[in-house]
């Protein structure tokens, strides 16, 4: 949400910091506090004293460095939008009926309530853009209306941090990217844009109230502007900056920031943007917007240039980003142009300097949030006064020239391998007709077959384990044993369950990237890294350093010992290689479908040993393929597509006809990319689907997909278990969409954050329901 570091140029070369480095904490503060008040072992006053604490660290810490412009209202105990969604009062009616605190309602929308009579599922949750953290959608209904709570939370935290004698720049989600991320209710009809007349004096009293407890300025997010705007989108721009507009004096000034990707093709929108202080662009992504950008300007109006990337952990390349700096500058002159990051620095670790464990020779590649902030500051000094930093731009121009020539980047074998590659290598052998012939038949699969996604519990005693082991405190014999007792106990209850095709659990792992990168050339790999996914979900994403090879099996021992004592098929887990690619820090010196490609051989060869070691149903999980998918329809959307499938297609279409090919994605929203799901020729898909209207699956019938499905039957982000009855419903919804036999029945995703008593509760539950349709349809045949 916020939007980036940022250092004036004018006057006495002021910093402005716009973004947060991380609301978790150095060391996951804010994760441990909120999972603590979840499981009642802290009380409520101590979560929001915690919360206070971080935020206080956090404008310390770039009041330290020498930060002028600090943001306030970026922080969140789950996410920024829900904020939005409650201070705003938005909240469903199924949330305000049930007289919980403030606080438990907000949790209760970010990861459902069933506790003390009280049992409400989550809100929608989704990517934000093409990151990989999720927000809540905002959901809305036929009679919706708004209001500003009383104490708002912008202006809370804005006088906390004036009483601590720093003087913030509050942040929004503006109006029409608030309503244009949101949906319908379901039962509701509503186009959340046609809102916006609703929402703008709302958003206008905030503004008031920041303005009276002294806010000067305040950053206005609109990323909405990055996409292929409807018209009605569109038109909501005018009259919202018109109303702020007509405020005039009575509200702040305004900072309009956009984000991950360019906004040429929305020029036509920046007129209602006329009284704003000035624009923030993202130079990263598209940093051929720059020359259009400032020709759009009015003639007072400030330039943020988003110039160090909020995205990624690679150091900035000074020599590039002052090239851009200086054709601004000669446009506007130095006071109407800020040095900034692309965008918010949620995106990236903490700080490089919690890393005592990176190999020597990468260390000084790398830049996380902390460093960035410094990267501005440099650039700034550089853009005026470039010999007071001419030994860090010395170094820097080191540390990009070592990289490009380091023996770690560049491995002829890999090369070779990839120019070997022919066309027939991405195709199965034989129609899918012809291939489920051959694997019903092989894996006696009934009518509505039962499986989960691949994760199961990751218990404390399996974290205490892996760190022991991690630690040379146990051998690994011993660890491999404790190992083989929780694949033991996985298969036990997937037994007693009664499901139909089998997972391990997958208790070895600690990460579904990071474990294939430890096993594979070309990545490195942080200890403390952490980037924030949802809620209180972390996750350290591997870096891709080099090019990437298998130097021997990764998943085989585990998946043959959990096939060696299961009744039922086993399924093999792997994360295929556009996920692989998108959830981690990848290259920026080569094209990412290079690298997606060298992850596909090497998932290749894991695929055929899995299958010569017995195991006839692989799972490859793409969560990330719609992620990746860039935000605007053309060529670059026409060629990731390509090279994406292909890369799919690459690492599974070595098996033979028998063995089965699964897929998980995150989202059921395909209909803009279905001929490229499609053209995956997975034997099955499952997609997270429990929130979203059924009425998506629609396209499955319109575009007479052939293959197997499994949507998602419950939610996995939240505790809740959803009664049977929940369950029945979902998949009769389903059946209006989808034949029965192409329907498999399954959680949303992997149950890996869950507790043992949640699952055996909701696939319990599950398992049944199936087992009525099943019965249901054998009398209908």
């Amino acid at each position: 949400m916020p939007a980036c570091p940022s250092f004036g140029l004018s006057g006495q070369n002021k910093v402005a910091d716009v973004a947060l480095h991380s609301r978790m904490g150095v060391l996951r503060d804010l994760k441990k506090a909120n999972e603590a008040y979840w499981a009642d072992k802290i009380s409520q006053e101590a979560l929001l004293e915690e919360g206070k604490r971080l935020r206080l660290a956090h404008w310390k810490i770039q009041k330290d460095a020498g930060v002028d412009i600090i943001p306030s209202n970026d922080f969140a105990h789950y996410d920024h939008v829900l904020d939005h969604i409650q201070f705003f009062n938005a909240v469903p009616e199924r949330y305000t009926t049930q007289k919980l605190s403030p606080l438990d309602e907000y949790f209760a929308m970010g990861r459902g309530h069933q506790k003390g009579g009280v049992d409400v599922p989550a809100l929608e949750m989704v990517k934000w853009f093409d990151s990989n953290y999720h927000y809540v959608k905002p959901t809305l209904q036929d009679n919706q209306t708004f209001s500003l709570v009383e104490n708002p939370k912008p202006v809370r935290e804005f006088l906390e941090a004036k009483e601590a004698g720093i003087i913030t720049r509050p942040v929004l989600v503006g109006p029409v990217s608030f309503l244009a991320l949101g949906k319908a209710d379901r039962g509701s009809t509503v186009n959340p844009i046609s809102l916006i007349n609703k929402l703008v004096p709302v958003y206008v009293e905030l503004l008031k109230a920041l303005k009276a407890a002294g806010a000067e300025t305040v950053q206005i997010d609109e990323p909405t502007l990055v996409f292929d705007l409807a018209p009605e989108v569109k038109a909501a721009f005018k009259p919202a900056y018109e109303a702020f507009a007509a405020a005039g004096d009575t509200i702040p000034s305004l900072v309009v920031a956009t984000y991950f990707g360019d906004i040429v093709h929305n020029f036509d929108v920046l007129p209602a943007f006329s009284a704003a202080k000035g624009i923030h662009v993202d130079l990263v992504r598209n940093p051929e917007q720059l020359e259009p950008v400032l020709k759009q300007l009015g003639p007072s109006q400030i330039l943020s240039a988003g110039v160090v990337d909020g995205r990624n952990i690679w150091k900035n390349d000074f020599s590039k980003s002052l090239d851009l700096l200086k054709t601004a500058i000669k446009a506007l002159g130095q006071d109407r142009v800020i040095v900034a990051t692309s965008s918010s620095l949620l995106h990236t670790p903490h700080t490089l300097a919690s890393e005592k464990k990176l190999p020597a020779d990468v260390y000084e590649w790398f830049s996380f949030a902390s460093e960035k902030v410094k990267e501005v500051a440099i650039l700034a000094k550089a853009v005026t006064n470039p010999e007071a930093v001419r030994a860090e731009l010395d170094a820097n121009a080191a540390a990009i020239k070592a990289r490009a020539e380091s023996t770690r980047t560049n491995d002829p074998k890999v090369k070779e391998r990839q120019a070997a590659v022919t066309p027939e290598q991405h195709n199965r052998k034989s129609g899918f007709d012809s291939r489920y012939a051959q694997q019903k038949k092989h894996l006696s699969l009934p009518l509505f077959p039962t499986t989960t996604i691949g994760s199961f519990p990751q218990t404390s005693e399996i974290r205490v384990q892996r760190n022991k082991f991690t630690k040379n405190e146990i051998t690994a014999e011993e660890y491999d044993n404790f190992i083989k007792k929780e694949i033991d106990l996985a298969v036990s209850i997937q037994d007693e369950l009664g499901l139909d095709v089998y997972v391990h659990g997958e208790p070895e792992r600690n990460d579904m990237v990071q474990y294939f990168g430890e096993r594979l050339n070309g990545y490195v790999f942080t200890t403390h890294a952490w980037v924030q996914s949802y809620g209180s979900r972390c996750v350290r994403p591997p870096i891709i350093v080099g090019d990437i090879s298998r130097p021997a099996p990764m998943t085989v021992k585990e998946s043959k010992y959990a096939a060696s004592i299961s009744k039922k098929p086993m399924k093999g887990m792997l994360t295929g290689p556009v996920t692989c690619l998108r959830w981690s820090f990848p290259r920026v010196d080569v094209h990412q479908s290079v690298q997606c490609q060298q992850l596909a051989l090497a998932l290749r060869d894991e695929v055929v040993d899995l299958e010569a070691n017995g195991i006839f149903v692989i799972q490859v999980d793409e969560p990330a393929l719609r992620e990746g998918l860039p935000l605007r329809k053309g060529s670059e959307r026409d060629a990731y597509l390509e090279w994406a499938v292909d890369s799919f297609k690459l690492a599974t279409a070595g098996v033979e006809d028998s063995t089965q090919i699964h897929s998980h994605f995150c989202y059921s929203e395909f209909q803009d990319f279905f001929h490229a799901i499609a053209a995956l020729d997975a034997d099955v898909l499952s997609i997270e689907n429990s929130k979203s209207d059924a009425k998506l699956l629609k396209v499955f019938i319109d575009e007479a997909y052939p293959r197997h499905i499994g949507p998602g039957v419950y939610d996995i982000h939240s505790p809740r278990v959803p009664a049977e009855a929940e369950f029945k419903q979902r998949i009769e919804e389903m059946l209006e969409f989808l034949r029965p036999e192409q329907l498999w029945i399954n959680p949303d995703c992997g149950l890996k954050t869950r507790k043992w008593d949640e699952v055996k509760g909701a696939l319990e539950h599950m398992v049944t329901a199936a087992k009525y349709f099943r019965e249901k349809y054998a009398n209908k045949a």
